[in-house]
């Protein structure tokens, strides 16, 4: 069988492939050919561009099962990019599912543990209840309808009567195992839908739009928890196992040993001196910490100076104004809208970020940034001081002499962000 995979920038590649392979065995063959870096973050999504509908297919799904269910008239394509979002709720629940919104059975103690809940999830006896207001598209109509749903294990219901959870107000909505659940990627534009954080379930082998059930939900924590809890109740154990396959073999996995993994990267690193002849590991952590907070701040007394392609240091004000076009977390000249898809694309996880030009103001830029599942925008502004252009994003107090610096502190310091720059949005190339 042969497959078309796209990428970000357009680029495509076709691939051969036997007719069982899965969506993670399709990233692997595609780092494997490009030599990228697997962090276990790759995913290969599937877009709808007629409706405007994308989904993350789930690393153990079939890739010829999926393009099956395709339909003729709707253009459909498989992406290859990174989505950091994919199992970010195995390490963190509680932030995906708020207390308003979920109850657990009765005979279970409200105050949960980080592992409880989600040993709750992955159990075929037991599962929370998700609720809350939701907007819904009635059938064959334009319009939109607020109603109160319940998330249960046999599907998802609506009350006809207020917030009522009594069986004979509940009215059946949609079960999950003949239909596939996507999210609105044009928002209010193709369905003129009351908000942007838009969700529906589309049939196995449907006739199109018209079979479509759609909901959208009135901000990003609430369509996250729903959108969350619905993949948890599909799948169940497969994603925990899916989660914890890069793992397998390594010490502490015992199943349900629900931890954050520290990648390897992180296990190696230690506190170094190197300021005597020889260096040596530093073992007191007060000690690593000063040593840190002095190398930074010795970092940015220096300046940035670079090499030219022929391996000599540029000063800095020559080239200090495009060198960091050659980033890949640098996107230039695109707009406000298009960085926060391309945010929403590559997961809305603490610490996704890119930086642009600024629309508004043409010598000023932008780091556009993902936190507590929203997406905020920092304006970088160019300073000159004694003949010396500077960038700063807390009004001078720091000041860097180009954006490379200014992104590297950033990624060591939190500094006035909420948090830490994490991960880079790139377009990456086939």
């Amino acid at each position: 069988q042969v497959i078309k995979v796209y990428s970000e920038d357009g680029t495509s590649r076709a691939l051969e492939v036997p007719s069982d392979i899965t969506a993670r065995d399709v990233c692997q063959l595609l780092i494997l050919k490009n030599h990228y870096v697997d962090d276990h973050s790759w995913t290969l999504f599937e877009q709808l561009t007629h409706t405007g509908l994308g989904k993350a297919i789930e690393d153990h799904e079939l890739v010829m099962e999926v393009q099956s269910n395709w339909v003729m008239e709707e253009e459909t394509k498989l992406y290859f990019r990174k989505n950091y979002a994919k199992y970010e709720f195995f390490k963190n629940p509680l932030s995906f599912f708020p207390d308003h919104m979920i109850s657990f059975p009765s005979e279970t103690h409200a105050a949960l543990s980080h592992s409880g809940i989600l040993q709750m999830f992955l159990s075929s006896s037991t599962y929370p209840e998700i609720h809350g207001y939701l907007h819904a598209k009635e059938q064959g109509k334009k319009s939109w309808k607020k109603l109160y749903f319940l998330l249960r294990r046999s599907g998802l219901y609506f009350s006809t009567k207020g917030t009522s959870k009594e069986p004979r107000h509940l009215q059946f909505f949609c079960e999950f195992s003949n239909s596939d659940m996507y999210m609105s990627l044009t928002g209010k534009k193709t369905s003129g839908a009351p908000t942007n954080y838009g969700f529906c379930f589309k049939p196995n082998k449907s006739g199109g739009t018209r079979d479509l059930k759609q909901l959208c939900a009135d901000d990003e924590q609430s369509r996250t928890c729903w959108m969350t809890a619905i993949r948890l109740l599909k799948y169940g154990m497969q994603l925990y196992q899916n989660y914890m396959q890069p793992y397998q073999g390594r010490s502490g996995c015992s199943p349900l040993n629900i931890t954050p993994m520290r990648s390897i990267s992180e296990n190696s690193l230690v506190a170094m001196d190197f300021s005597g002849h020889r260096s040596r590991i530093i073992e007191n952590p007060t000690e690593a910490l000063s040593v840190a907070v002095e190398e930074g701040l010795a970092w940015r007394r220096r300046g940035c100076l670079r090499l030219n392609s022929h391996g000599s240091p540029i000063a800095m004000s020559n080239m200090g104004m495009s060198i960091h076009r050659s980033q890949s977390w640098f996107h230039h000249k695109i707009s406000r809208e298009e960085a926060q898809r391309l945010i929403l694309q590559h997961g809305l996880v603490d610490g996704v970020f890119l930086v642009r030009d600024s629309q508004s103001n043409p010598k000023t830029f932008v780091l556009s940034l993902s936190h507590g599942l929203k997406i905020k925008h920092f304006q970088i502004v160019p300073l000159e001081d004694d003949g010396k252009l500077f960038y700063t994003l807390d009004d001078g107090h720091t000041r860097f002499t180009d954006l490379i610096q200014l992104v590297e502190f950033y990624q060591l310091n939190k500094g006035v962000l909420p948090c830490k720059l994490k991960h880079y949005c790139a377009r990456i190339a086939l």
